[in-house]
């Protein structure tokens, strides 16, 4: 949907590669199931509807761990099962839903003001930017890096590979790295692995649980908060596109 809402009950669902979780205006605890290789879109809907059980809700945001381009799922998740392009949320939830890339609903919930860059060492490495109040999401975590990609050596796959001193290692050359490049005012790392870093590369802080929550809810208080995805590894568009 584009069209902004006047609902006041906002279901925010983040999906990531090991767990959805969910939290609807007014509550205090976030509930969550486990998602994973086999989690397709109809049963994170059908998971959704039974874990939020009582909660009210007439609109929903949800979190995707993949590119949204103009609030639509533009590919396969990688972590999860299949079956997302192209999959009717409306219809399912019975009510307006909005997309919007995982990493970039963190984002807009962490931000302060200025230039931001937003880093999710989660399943894999999530990242957005946010510039002067709007979110543009970034396909970093695909980027070459050493033998692989980002996402290879400071998503979760790399934290099992390489051990937990190697790991923060490249987490932060990863991270000097692109500060160099993007030339952000403060970065915000966030997911579930910020806990695994001894210390924050220098002008970092670590993101909350709620900023999530709070950038899904802040999507239907404010229009136009987001832009198109920006994936820097495919180059500039084609004459004639935007």
């Amino acid at each position: 949907m584009t069209q902004r809402t006047e609902a006041k009950n906002v279901l925010v669902v983040d999906v990531g590669g090991t767990h959805v979780k969910i939290l609807a205006s007014g509550k205090n605890a976030p509930r969550k199931f486990v998602s994973g290789a086999n989690l397709t879109p109809a049963r994170m809907v059908s998971g959704v509807k039974q874990l939020a059980g009582e909660w009210q809700f007439d609109c929903v945001t949800i979190g995707y761990p993949g590119p949204v381009i103009r609030g639509r799922i533009a590919s396969e998740p990688h972590n999860l099962g299949a079956g997302w392009l192209g999959f009717d949320f409306e219809a399912e939830f019975g009510c307006p839903v909005r997309l919007i890339n995982d990493a970039a609903m963190q984002a807009l919930g962490s931000y302060e003001g200025g230039r931001m860059l937003f880093l999710g060492l989660g399943t894999g490495l999530g990242s957005a930017l946010v510039l002067e109040g709007i979110v543009q999401p970034t396909e970093l975590a695909h980027l070459p890096y050493r033998k692989g990609t980002f996402e290879d050596y400071v998503g979760l796959r790399g934290l099992k590979r390489l051990g937990r001193k190697k790991w923060r290692a490249c987490v932060m050359d990863a991270v000097s790295r692109l500060i160099a490049a993007l030339e952000p005012e403060y970065v915000v790392l966030g997911g579930g692995n910020v806990k695994e870093l001894k210390e924050l590369p220098q002008g970092c802080r670590a993101g909350t649980n709620a900023a999530a929550f709070r950038g899904g809810f802040r999507l239907w208080e404010q229009p136009n908060l987001t832009a198109p995805p920006f994936n820097p590894a495919a180059g500039p568009p084609a004459a004639g596109q935007s």
